[in-house]
């Protein structure tokens, strides 16, 4: 089970944290990734974190990072700078055994967590 949480509305060139706590499965051996999905559009990916790395989506490269707290089994995305076409729900997935490549791909995650509402404006 994933149960991410942190999301809220916050004004352009603000920051927020977000979590994902997971259950029944280990981060420090799994992969995490985040995707959003803004209303009209679709998900897209924002970032991913495996024991070899992260990888970031261009669009937030710089502003926004993620990270693995092993002793309480969450990886969190900080992020800064924020701006209104952050705006989208946030939606942490697991996975295992993905490929550097692959992270930003969807389909390679088995396991979804709700969404958290991350709102930017002013």
């Amino acid at each position: 089970q994933l149960q991410a949480s942190g999301g809220g509305l916050v004004q352009p060139g603000g920051s927020l944290r977000l979590s994902c706590a997971a259950s029944g499965r280990t981060v420090s051996t799994s992969v995490i990734g985040w995707f959003r999905q803004a209303p009209g559009k679709e998900r897209e990916f924002v970032a991913a974190i495996r024991w070899s790395g992260t990888r970031y989506a261009e669009s937030v490269r710089g502003r926004f990072t993620i990270s693995r707290d092993n002793a309480m089994n969450t990886v969190n995305l900080q992020m800064n700078s924020l701006k209104p076409e952050d705006t989208a729900a946030y939606y942490c997935a697991i996975g295992s055994g993905i490929i550097f490549s692959e992270l930003a791909n969807a389909v390679r995650y088995d396991y979804w967590g709700q969404g958290t509402l991350v709102t930017v404006s002013s």
